[in-house]
């Protein structure tokens, strides 16, 4: 029996002795209550009993902090409600204890006091519409900048800062919108009127276009008549000059198919008029 007992006595001191650290943790170790060593890589290491030497862990992994939604205040005076979430990991172990005493929820509360002041600062600046537009990415970029700055002093980094949801108190949510409308009437009216001005002006320019091209065409076709007049008017003359007696039977045939071949149209002429000048030599009475 007192062997036994003496066993669980050793084991129990060898157990006080060594402790391990894990992959996933940090470990402080303490003397007497002062840090005495931080830097400890995973493996099992050995120390004096309690009192004298004590081991702190703290969990070496990026850490998620949620929150229950913030109140903000616009550029415009408006109340946003601001749902979102922290991402954080401890980087220096000994400040985080000598901060939040090695405490989560300590670290939590002051980590979201300030993000929310840096919220604050970003949003004060844009109106609601900056808010949940393109800008909002640029807002967050700066926000987690400052609050990383602040963080760094207290042995923590703030890795990432997200929005899950951005909405507006019943008070405001109304005359938000109708703006909203106002606004997006406003620039549909403009592309509109913009639109009907570009219409406009390619209406003109394609009637002008079409007024150069049938002028141009008119022109062009006034030319080739009057060189066709001028080649008819040539070779007229060239046969009359070769050979006046069969020109003049060529016109007089001519005009006998023109004028009496015309239907029942009714021709009242002399007998011996020069239009039936070839039908007279020919013997045919009119």
């Amino acid at each position: 029996m007192k062997i036994l007992i003496a066993v669980a006595i050793i084991v129990g001191i060898i157990t006080q002795c060594i402790f391990i650290v894990d992959e996933r943790d940090l470990a402080l170790r303490f003397k007497f209550g002062e840090i005495v060593q931080t830097d400890y890589a995973p493996g099992l290491y050995f120390k004096w009993p309690m009192p004298i030497n004590n081991v702190l862990k703290m969990p070496d992994r990026i850490l998620t902090s949620d929150n229950q939604p913030e109140r903000f205040l616009t550029g415009e005076t408006k109340f946003v409600l601001v749902d979102f979430f922290i991402k954080w990991k401890i980087i220096d172990a000994a400040q985080f204890y000598r901060s939040f005493r090695g405490l989560e929820d300590t670290a939590h509360a002051r980590l979201v006091e300030i993000v929310t002041d840096g919220m604050k600062d970003e949003f004060s600046r844009r109106t609601i519409p900056e808010v949940v537009s393109a800008e909002r990415s640029e807002l967050m970029d700066r926000m987690l900048i400052a609050s990383q700055q602040v963080a760094q002093q207290f042995g923590v980094d703030i890795i990432d800062v997200r929005v899950k949801r951005i909405d507006l108190p019943d008070e405001v949510s109304g005359s938000v919108y109708d703006r909203m409308r106002q606004e997006r009437a406003r620039t549909a009216k403009k592309l509109r009127a913009e639109g009907e001005e570009t219409s406009e002006r390619i209406q003109a320019e394609a009637e002008r276009e079409r007024t150069v091209i049938v002028a141009e065409a008119y022109r062009d076709a006034e030319r080739i008549r009057g060189e066709g007049d001028a080649r008819a008017a040539e070779i007229y003359a060239n046969a009359y000059n070769k050979n006046q007696e069969f020109y003049s039977f060529h016109r007089s045939m001519q005009a006998y198919r023109r004028s009496l071949g015309a239907g029942n149209d009714i021709l009242v002429l002399e007998p011996d008029s020069e239009f039936f000048q070839y039908l007279n030599d020919s013997g045919i009475k009119p």
